[in-house]
């Protein structure tokens, strides 16, 4: 498993690098063993070969193995990279698409071929991973059926579909001149390390994948967001980013903590009025759900009973519209509510930022804030501008060194003075002699790769000389030489217009689809349906919905539980099923609540142990569901008296006592107070009521009356 830098914070970063994996995959030397009076001398052979053969046969492999793949599936597979933003198939894929670029569609199938030259391992994940990108529509522009996202359909075959690149993504991640490059895996080919994104595309696209021992879930943004996010934090201004998901719906942020592990995100789908009054309309969706599996879930809870609808309607094309058709007399407010309870209508999402970042040449796995992400994108975007500026002045200098070398040569006719050169040592003599007198112009020395290069002149292009296009075009170049300079004195306000640039070409019509407000928390018990016949089998002590064979108890709800004691002095809490067993001879059943009034109990129990009868009083507060309690003293005691009221007030204080008239006592008929026994818990012990075998109890009413 990952290996913690810093063991004090888990909430820190994960060290994993595969270099470490490997050291720590050797196995030690094997200890002196001191146990048997052997200390101080290395261990001898036949004694190493006995200890491995105390060994289990996989250990060896999975110390060496398992954290080698561990460390591959996490730096190779599932994380994408801070630097670009991509896991390795897309960084793939992009390359591949780039490489055959010519502004035409190419067919699905061809790109997955490609791509297998640079990914190996099959097609099938190149595909989906093609076509996840695609849907989105940022990077690559689809042509075909690519599936609908809204609905979860899967996109046509590979042969039938196409897809090229955007131009978006032309812009934004791809420079030869500025790209680290590797051997694939074969060497046949190079690759990117990591494409040179000019754009946090990682929180543009979201990301989420699961590795050995870690998971990354990295939720989608907004276009426009990005932009002014990024332009805040170049300005030295504070910003604040959320999640927008395609699908829209409401979101609440309150505890996204900045998209760090242990944050949380509840998102609603938008529910309208329908064309009447029983018509709910679903217009968008909660992240991470497709109308199938919406409508699976309401239907799912409409079978448990949760809800009561008559029929759902799918009728999503490029739009969500999702109809849920209500019975007569239903309130379309409190299933509205219900919805949200019960079905996919509200998600709770739970977002864990990880990335791979290279660290002192090593690349690891890092959990970091939504926030630092784009700083850290921005900053680099920073550097990728000042860099292709670099490589800009550079190549315009050394234009400008070659048009002005060029001019010299051919309006000072040096040309002419190699005509009587017999050697090729006399020709790069004779020219560097006609130069001399310029060299002042020049802004470095000659080489003879320049002279070189002045003999491979056409004279076709001699002859067609134009002086005053060739000042033009210097001119041209020494403005640009000002222009690229200026950039990189005033490299921020560069970077800002070009994050500005790019905001106009590209955010056009991206408007945020999510909103975002408080998401209250919906109190499900006033909400649900009571609609379930609860029935119990007491001798056999079994529990039930729609039992109709048995006895009657209550009308409940789906999300109800129920609390039986039984004649043995137990108790059990259970939520409610279709058949539960309980304890056999159940005493009493009904609803337990947490909330609103509590029952008062009254037990009498002989207990089997001491012999004796208690008394007690006592309410039941928190219980664990299907934990068997036991109310009296020792286990296989026997209850003689049982009341259980609403009011405390109406609880019995008078009993009479009918002891066993077998029994030693010399008063066997008496009454016995029970306002000593003051309201407990369901484990206390009670008071002693006698300590002989008690026959019969009954409860006093009143002066002459019992129950």
């Amino acid at each position: 498993m990952p290996k913690r830098q810093n063991p004090e914070d888990d909430q820190e970063e994960l060290f994993f690098d595969a270099a470490a994996a490997k050291e720590s995959s050797v196995e030690p030397a094997p200890a002196p063993v001191t146990a048997s009076g052997y200390s101080g001398e290395p261990p001898t052979t036949e004694i190493v070969a006995e200890e491995e053969e105390r060994v289990a046969p996989l250990e060896g492999a999975y110390r060496k193995w398992f954290l080698e793949y561990a460390s591959y599936v996490i730096l190779d597979r599932a994380v994408p990279h801070l630097n670009d933003g991509l896991k390795p198939v897309q960084r793939r894929i992009l390359h591949t698409l780039f490489s055959k670029d010519d502004g035409r569609f190419h067919k699905v199938a061809n790109i997955v071929g490609a791509t297998m030259a640079f990914h190996p391992h099959g097609d099938a994940s190149i595909e989906a991973a093609l076509v996840g990108i695609a849907q989105r529509g940022y990077l690559i522009e689809p042509q075909g059926n690519f599936g609908n996202t809204l609905t979860g359909d899967g996109a046509a075959a590979a042969r039938y579909i196409e897809a090229r690149l955007t131009p978006f993504a032309r812009d934004v991640l791809f420079n030869a001149k500025t790209t680290d490059w590797q051997q694939s895996y074969d060497g046949r080919a190079n690759e990117p390390v990591t494409l040179p994104a000019k754009f946090p595309l990682v929180l543009l696209e979201g990301a989420e994948g699961i590795a050995v021992g870690l998971s990354t879930k990295i939720l989608p943004h907004n276009f426009n967001d990005l932009c002014r996010a990024s332009i805040n934090h170049l300005q030295g201004k504070t910003f604040r980013i959320r999640p927008d998901f395609p699908s829209g719906g409401t979101a609440d942020f309150a505890d996204y903590n900045d998209g760090k592990r242990g944050g949380k995100v509840k998102v609603r789908a938008t529910i309208t009025s329908g064309e009447t009054k029983y018509v709910l309309a679903i217009t968008q969706l909660a992240h991470t759900t497709t109308t199938t599996s919406l409508i699976d879930s309401i239907i799912a809870a409409n079978n448990k009973g949760k809800i009561k609808i008559k029929h759902v309607d799918d009728n999503t094309a490029d739009k969500v519209e999702v109809l849920v058709h209500l019975p007569q007399g239903a309130d379309p407010k409190k299933v509205k509510q219900q919805l949200y309870a019960f079905t996919n209508c509200q998600m709770s999402i739970s977002p864990a930022a990880c990335a791979i970042e290279n660290h002192e040449g090593r690349d690891r796995p890092t959990f970091i804030g939504v926030s630092e992400i784009l700083k850290r994108s921005a900053d680099r975007t920073v550097g990728l501008l000042k860099l292709e500026l670099e490589i800009k002045l550079g190549e315009l200098e050394q234009q400008w060194y070659w048009d002005s070398l060029e001019r010299i040569f051919i309006e000072e006719r040096i040309y002419r003075r190699i005509e009587k050169s017999k050697t090729w040592e006399n020709v790069l003599e004779e020219i560097r002699a006609g130069l001399d007198p310029f060299l002042k112009r020049l802004k470095r020395e000659v080489t003879d790769e320049d002279i070189t290069r002045l003999t491979e002149i056409r004279i076709k292009r001699i002859s067609a000389y134009n002086r005053f296009k060739a000042d033009e075009k210097i001119k041209k170049i020494e403005e640009d030489v000002k222009l690229v300079k200026y950039d990189l004195a005033h490299l921020i306000d560069y970077a800002i217009t070009w994050f500005e640039t790019l905001q106009a070409k590209y955010g056009k019509g991206r408007k945020r689809r999510t909103s975002f407000d408080e998401i209250e928390q919906i109190n499900v018990s006033k909400i649900v349906s009571t609609n379930q016949r609860l029935y119990v089998d007491r001798e056999g002590g079994f529990i039930g919905r729609n039992w109709r064979q048995h006895e009657f108890v209550t009308e409940v709800s789906e999300i109800d539980t129920i609390l039986c004691i039984m004649a043995d002095g137990t108790l059990k809490v259970t939520k409610i099923a279709d058949k539960v067993f309980m304890g056999r001879n159940i005493l009493h059943i009904s609803v337990f609540k947490k909330e609103g009034p509590p029952e008062f109990f009254t037990l009498l129990y002989q207990d089997k142990k001491s012999g004796k009868c208690f008394a007690k009083r006592f309410t039941v507060g928190g219980v664990t569901r299907d934990k068997l309690y036991l109310l009296t003293a020792s286990e296989k005691s026997k209850v003689v008296y049982f009341d259980v009221t609403k009011n405390e007030e109406a609880m019995p204080d008078l009993l009479r006592i009918q002891l066993s008239g077998r029994c030693k006592a010399r008063v066997k008929d008496f009454e016995f107070d029970l306002t000593e026994a003051k309201v407990g818990t369901r484990g206390a012990k009670g008071i002693t009521v006698s300590k002989y075998p008690v026959r019969k109890v009954t409860k006093v009413l009143g002066i002459g009356e019992e129950e």
